[in-house]
């Protein structure tokens, strides 16, 4: 079991490397005549130099949590982290939290002056960066306070279903989790992003004129339409869709509103329209509960393996070991399973890009899909094998193509 994990983490590094070399090498390749123009020359140089800088940072990254995997089953780490908690208390509940959290303060004293590098060194020399110092340490501190909380709960409430109905903690612990999953649908940009951003409702004028002249032609209700102020943190622009049925809204980042035309707007939030139309989020939360359900009760199979937990160099099973390395067993399953959800993903976007075209708005959807690529320095040439594992989206050039004829 030890050596099967330690294959399956040199197997996923190995991959990582493979596709980010893939990138590098479809990287040099000319950009599409259909293409053309989004880059002058000088932008882009710029964007080459940018995809390099990210990919080496991407792969001194994958470098740096590989290592620190490896280094915790091969000298003990894990046993010695799970000795720690013990000696405080032989409480599951209590035990398993003491587990994630040593973890997490691990993960985190890698994590956090990666972000600081990317933001302050790559996104600053690119002109991407307005986030301040202060705003960067809040925002640490911000997402520390929110994991701890909400991980806590989490961790907490399904370790005590199963200390409770350990024969049918799987189903119980799913119920939970699908509950909680459908309460941060509907009120995640009410409770978790004014945290970090304000909101405002989009004023009357031009605009909102047009949004909601739009979403009347094609019969979708909609009245929350805000403007989150992005532009405090990066130029990089966006909009969402969030909520379903009585707690639909639409919210765009300031940035958005900056660089593209009233209709380039408009098309963006016809593809958006087009997701719920499609009824994709519906569709995404049954694939989400159907698989979670498939995962819980897997790893109740296993639960109690000690072997699970020899792999980790620890003697005994408990509930925090033996997830952690099922976690890692499963990770293969759980790259198919990516795969065919961004397959799943990418034919969502054609039907969200259709919707859009059929409604007379294909070339301005285009446009600014063009304007946003060109504004983020995007790459345009992708490998196909990246796209294929990889890319919740279609590429540029595809969904351009899809859009323009």
């Amino acid at each position: 079991m030890f050596w099967l994990i330690i294959t399956i983490v040199i197997a996923e590094f190995l991959l990582s490397i493979l596709l980010t070399y893939l990138n590098h090498k479809a990287s040099h390749q000319p950009i599409p005549a259909e293409l053309a123009g989004i880059y002058d020359d000088e932008a882009y140089k710029k964007q080459q130099a940018y995809s390099r800088t990210n990919r080496k940072v991407g792969v001194i990254t994958t470098v740096i949590n590989t290592a620190c995997t490896l280094g915790l089953f091969a000298f003990g780490g894990f046993a010695w982290i799970d000795g720690v908690v013990r000696g405080v208390s032989e409480h599951p509940v209590l035990m398993a939290l003491m587990f994630v959290g040593i973890l997490y303060l691990i993960t985190n004293v890698i994590d956090i002056p990666i972000k600081y590098y990317q933001t302050f060194v790559i996104e600053e020399k690119f002109g991407f960066n307005r986030s301040t110092h202060k705003t960067f340490v809040l925002d640490i501190i911000k997402s520390i306070c929110l994991s701890v909380v909400l991980t806590g709960a989490v961790v907490s409430v399904i370790v005590y279903l199963y200390c409770l109905i350990p024969d049918y903690f799987w189903l119980a612990a799913w119920g939970f989790l699908m509950a909680f999953t459908m309460f941060f649908q509907l009120f995640y940009s009410d409770l978790i992003v004014p945290l970090f951003n304000k909101q405002t409702p989009l004023e009357e004028g031009e605009l909102r004129t047009a949004i909601e002249t739009f979403a009347k032609k094609v019969n979708f209700g909609i009245k929350d339409i805000y403007v989150m102020d992005s532009s405090k943190r990066s130029t990089h622009a966006n909009a969402y869709f969030t909520g379903f049925g009585f707690r639909k809204r639409i919210v765009l980042y300031d940035t958005l509103i900056q660089q593209l035309s009233t209709e380039e707007i408009v098309g963006v939030l016809a593809h958006e329209i087009g997701h719920n139309k499609h009824h994709h989020t519906v569709k995404g939360l049954v694939v989400n509960a159907f698989t979670t359900l498939m995962l819980l009760y897997v790893f109740s199979l296993v639960i109690n393996n000690t072997a699970i937990a020899n792999a980790a160099g620890c003697a005994e099973a408990s509930f925090h070991v033996n997830v952690m390395v099922f976690s890692m067993l499963y990770s293969p399953v759980d790259i198919i399973l990516s795969m065919l959800l961004n397959i799943s993903s990418r034919r969502h976007e054609w039907q969200a890009d259709e919707f859009a075209r059929v409604h007379g708005l294909g070339k301005a959807v285009s446009s600014g899909l063009r304007r946003m690529s060109a504004n983020s320095l995007a790459n345009l040439t992708p490998h196909p094998v990246v796209v294929f594992m990889e890319y919740s989206h279609p590429p540029l050039l595809d969904r351009v193509r899809h859009l323009e004829n």
